[in-house]
């Protein structure tokens, strides 16, 4: 184990050591510290606050100031995106203005707008009601007319009829204002106006009913949409025209065109008159459309010049906010005038820190500087790992599964080579390797101009992982190469193939077989295997075989990992009763199955691995015969065998026990004060170590244990068999990409028909595009995904930490983002 001490450090491998530190800062250089250590973004603060609601702290009033703040700037962004302009990413070059100032300026800016849409709105009110009235004149003045010429025949109609006074309800409303002598035609009434189309038929149906039928319903379409008031969107209406007579029904007919919001205008019966208004209201119209066309026109420079400093604003804003935010998490200590925070900060951070908070003093003419030191943590520290545009998508996906502990090797280390790997031996195919390496090209290359834009959910995960794309497509391309598959096409890349037909017309190659005439081919799959009758048995045996090699190489270097971790947090008992037992239950008979893999390949023995595998269980004593692969071959399985049973019991028994009388001795007096191993750690080893003094539970341990060993033993076989996913994933793949170009491509090549021809290469395209490049590579991709949580990842890595957050005005901007 010494040999391991000689490695360089890896300093990736270990997230950043962190201390906790406190602040006591000055009151009048408080704000402006804050400020700078935003700038920095390397400190996270502490709530020391947290019994205290939002209203009870210190700076509530300037939380609210800059809520208030908030409301009106979204207000202006709300008022810019309904005129349709754009806010100008660059804000105009202007001074530099305090928080007061500015308060002041966006009030002024809120009260101009409010005045301006209110008059606004007044105008374009008194421009739809005129319209309205417009558009009732024109529609109704007909009705009107056309009533009048109706008048006459139904006069004459009226000479054969005689009626009563008694018979009076019963007559129509036409006969009713013809039968009356008075000059104004006093017994037939009307009511015009105009209401939403979608409410017509309703409307109608609700006049007849409340009128008892006694009423005269007639509408027309009014020919220009109308905006509705409530909505603000352009609706289309109809004008209608009511005939009824006597006051109680036009009292019924008012009201229920009032709940229907339907808009009553009045028409004279006088086609003079109507043509005076007419006119008159055409004029206000042209008159009110020049005076909102000037309205807008103010509207829109008032918001575009909002606009040219409302990015800049909002910053400013939400920066003020976050301060403030920040200070109160802050203890205020009323008699020393002095503000006390606590905060995590990584060690390396410390002068930079230290120099921003000289700087506030200096800046803020304070007479007494800012004291920091460092405390004594008992809770865990944060997780930081420092990461760049190429490694952060990477530990983003370890990251989803769970944030590391303190200190805990980090799997994106490995991940940034064997996740794309592992994507690839499934995704083998160096032409779909080539169309996602384009695409991360296209998204590298493009790089800056597509993070300054809001992208799709689809998009914006596609951005994010172009390197990942890129690695993914460049071990596919390998991949793709080693089984020698161009959209399931082989080529002869490395030189000709070993084979040949045992005859010029090759017309026993696919009943006898072909040849082997010179060396094997030289790099990948010979290309004679396509199309020959043991191809598919051939793939099958060698890509399950590397599968099982992959997967057994990824779990032991799992295991390995969990010894550095109990190695660097001097955890001897995980050393010797974890990793020891686990290294040799797994190498023991997985690690004796890959041992094999490798030794057919090279002798090219005949044997068969499934009835060494199931025997070494069966019948561990049993001759071996034709498949003895080794010399002392069955000697070999039974220790190993053997290995595997003593490993079980190992990993089970002695650690829960040590633990008991460690703690037994730790507390008789035999050992006083804490141990100078890891074991009872608090925050140091999870099995054992969460355990405080006074309530130690040897029967919860002993379970714990119990259940890890258990769970282990049966992942060794089930996680094994979980990597013969690789070989499934590459096989459907391959089998997809034959099909899609023998039975698309092929089949419609085969027709002398230029549409044919272009309708198969068109499906091709289709098929591949969506099916292989996107279906098949999400696939891969989630397969690959969980081959990293659970296989590998389980076997060393715990992943309950939390992770760091500092006060940073960058990350403000991203969110803003």
């Amino acid at each position: 184990m010494k040999l391991f001490d000689r490695f360089p450090p890896m300093d990736h491998l270990r997230s950043e050591e962190m201390s906790l530190v406190q602040l006591i800062i000055p009151v009048e250089s408080a704000h402006r510290a804050i400020t700078y250590l935003g700038e920095l973004g390397l400190l996270q603060f502490k709530d020391l606050n947290e019994d205290k609601s939002p209203f009870q702290r210190t700076f509530v009033n300037q939380v609210k100031r800059c809520a208030e703040m908030s409301r009106k700037l979204r207000f202006f962004n709300d008022q810019i995106s309904k005129a349709g302009l754009i806010s100008s990413a660059r804000p105009a070059l202007q001074l530099d203005i305090d928080l007061e100032e500015l308060e002041v300026q966006l009030g002024e800016h809120e009260a101009e707008l409010l005045e301006m849409n209110t008059n606004s709105e007044k105008l374009q009110q008194t421009y739809n009601e005129l319209l309205e009235y417009k558009l009732v004149l024109s529609k109704a003045g007909r009705f009107l007319a056309s009533s009048h010429n109706h008048a006459v025949p139904a006069e004459r109609e009226l000479d054969e009829n005689v009626y009563t006074k008694e018979e009076d309800e019963s007559v129509s409303l036409l006969e009713q204002g013809v039968q009356s002598e008075t000059p104004n035609n006093a017994g037939l009434k009307f009511v015009s106006g105009i209401i939403c189309k979608s409410k017509e038929l309703t409307f109608e149906r609700m006049l007849f009913r409340a009128t008892r039928g006694n009423m005269f319903f007639n509408q027309a379409p009014a020919g220009e949409h109308v905006m509705d008031p409530v909505s603000g969107e352009l609706v289309e209406k109809t004008v209608f025209v009511v005939f009824f007579s006597g006051e109680q029904a036009k009292t019924k007919i008012l009201k229920i065109c009032d709940a229907f919001g339907a808009s009553c205008y009045p028409v004279p019966e006088d086609s003079n008159k109507q043509r005076q208004i007419t006119r008159e209201v055409t004029l206000r119209l042209s008159d009110l459309e020049v005076t909102l066309d000037a309205g807008i026109r103010h509207r829109n420079k008032a918001l575009a010049s909002i606009g040219s400093q409302l990015r800049r604003w909002t910053v400013m804003v939400k920066k003020e906010k976050a301060v403030y935010d920040t200070l109160n998490m802050l203890n205020f200590d009323v008699t020393k005038k002095c503000l006390v925070g606590e905060g995590w900060c990584p060690i390396f951070s410390k002068p930079q820190i230290k120099d921003a908070l000289l700087r506030a003093t200096l800046h803020s003419n304070s007479q007494v500087g800012t004291i920091f030191h460092e405390m004594h943590a008992v809770e865990s520290p944060p997780t930081y790992f420092r990461s760049n545009r190429f490694t952060v998508a990477f530990q983003e996906i370890v990251d989803a599964y769970g944030v590391a502990r303190y200190q805990e090797a980090n799997p994106a280390v490995y991940s940034v080579i064997t996740f794309p790997f592992l994507f690839a031996v499934m995704f083998g195919d160096w032409g779909h390797g080539i169309c996602l390496l384009l695409g991360s090209l296209v998204l590298i290359i493009r790089e800056k101009k597509l993070a300054s834009q809001k992208l799709g959910s689809f998009m914006e995960m596609a951005f994010g992982g172009r390197y990942v794309i890129l690695l993914m497509a460049l071990f596919s391309i390998y991949c793709g190469l080693l089984y020698n598959e161009f959209f399931s096409v082989p080529f002869h890349i490395f030189g000709d193939s070993a084979y040949k037909c045992r005859d010029t017309t090759c017309s026993d190659a696919y009943t006898v077989g072909l040849i082997k005439y010179r060396d094997p081919y030289p790099f990948g799959v010979d290309p004679k295997w396509r199309g020959s009758r043991s191809e598919l048995p051939f793939l099958n045996s060698l890509k399950m075989k590397m599968s099982i090699l992959l997967g057994i190489s990824q779990m032991n270097l799992g295991i390995i990992l969990s010894y550095f971790d109990a190695k660097f947090h001097g955890n001897s008992l995980d050393i010797r009763y974890q990793f020891m037992p686990q290294m040799i239950f797994l190498n023991s008979l997985f690690g004796y199955l890959a041992l094999l893999i490798v030794i057919k390949w090279c002798t090219g023995s005949q044997a068969d691995l499934y009835h060494v595998m199931i025997y070494m269980f069966l019948d561990p004593t049993a001759d071996l015969g034709e498949n003895q692969l080794l010399w002392g071959q069955k000697e070999l399985q039974i220790l190993l065998l053997l290995l595997a049973v003593v490993a079980v019991p190992w990993m089970l028994f002695p650690k829960p026990f040590i633990l008991r009388k460690l703690h037994t001795e730790r507390f008789q007096g035999r050992t006083y004060g804490f141990l100078g191993t890891s074991e009872m750690d608090l925050d140091v080893e999870p099995d054992s170590a969460r355990l405080h003094h006074d309530d130690f539970n040897f029967s919860e341990v002993f379970v714990h244990q119990m259940i890890h060993s258990i769970e282990f033993v049966l992942g060794a076989v089930s996680n094994t068999a979980s990597y013969l996913r690789l070989w499934a994933l590459s096989l459907a793949h391959s089998e997809l990409s034959t099909v899609f170009y023998e039975k698309l491509l092929l089949l419609a090549w085969g027709y002398d028909n230029l549409i044919i021809r272009l309708t198969g290469l068109a499906v091709f395209a289709f098929a591949t595009a969506f099916i292989l490049l996107m279906m098949e590579t999400l696939s891969a991709f989630l397969h690959a995904l969980r081959l990293h949580w659970v296989e590998f990842m389980s076997k060393f890595y715990h992943g309950d930490g939390y992770k760091f957050r500092p006060f940073s005005f960058a990350l403000l901007a991203d969110e803003d983002d």
